[in-house]
């Protein structure tokens, strides 16, 4: 065997060992982590972990709001029908690609994020107002993380915007469920306390989202307030700061 080959075997025996040694039991457990180690995308190495929380939330919120669009395209079906498309499943494409690849809506005249969520809201809006409303939060919960889903090393996040984004789904939501329209019913069917029963499983899904939301502008809030008490310390201590 070349010395170059037996090098690296040598090297991938003590990698396994050093793995079964820090789990401290089987090699079976070993194999678990290599395993889970294999499954991780290239890309994750340019993340840290408040940037891979923050991608993670991202694409649970988005899932959240496709999810409300079904429900909501399920109890008003007159919205969808607006669109002049074959089915509703239909819609919900047109809306995901619009909001994934930030494409504005026809309907809405080019708005996005808060402008868009104020023309839906409002009583001159005749259009899909499922989709557009969907849209709206979506558009406007990327906006508040800089026009991104994913984040890396370099990108920066403001927590009041995340915050911000937060507090406008919590009115905008309270606003689908308060204004009426000319028949004296809500704009849109969402939960329901009746004799019959409830159905609050809209505002449980728009719950998620909030206390998603919240939980990264937290995260985000303390990871920039550490910085600046790491740099305090730094000078309390007359410590330089580490290089590596």
């Amino acid at each position: 065997m070349p010395a170059s080959t037996f090098t690296a075997v040598a090297r991938i025996g003590c990698v396994i060992g050093l793995l079964a040694s820090l789990t401290g039991c089987s090699s079976q457990t070993a194999q678990d982590i290599a395993q889970q180690f294999g499954k991780t995308k290239p890309s994750e190495f340019l993340q840290t972990s408040s940037d891979r929380l923050a991608t993670l939330a991202m694409q649970a919120n988005l899932q959240s709001l496709y999810l409300l669009m079904n429900k909501l395209y399920l109890r008003n079906p007159a919205e969808w029908k607006k669109t002049g498309l074959s089915d509703a499943a239909s819609a919900e494409r047109e809306i995901r690609t619009a909001i994934q690849q930030r494409r504005s809506l026809p309907a809405l005249g080019g708005r996005k994020d808060v402008a868009a969520l104020s023309f839906v809201l409002g009583d001159d809006y005749h259009g899909d107002r499922v989709g557009a409303f969907i849209y709206a939060i979506g558009s406007m919960i990327i906006a508040a993380h800089g026009n991104r889903t994913e984040f890396y090393i370099t990108d920066v996040v403001d927590a009041r915007f995340v915050n911000n984004a937060a507090r406008n789904i919590e009115k905008a939501t309270w606003l689908l469920n308060q204004r009426k329209n000319a028949a004296g019913e809500p704009l849109l069917f969402a939960n329901e306390i009746s004799e019959e029963g409830s159905n609050l499983s809209f505002a449980t899904e728009f719950g998620k989202i909030v206390a998603r939301l919240d939980l990264l502008a937290q995260l985000l809030d303390e990871r920039y307030r550490r910085i600046g008490v790491n740099y305090a310390q730094s000078l309390l201590f007359i410590n330089f700061l580490p290089v590596q």
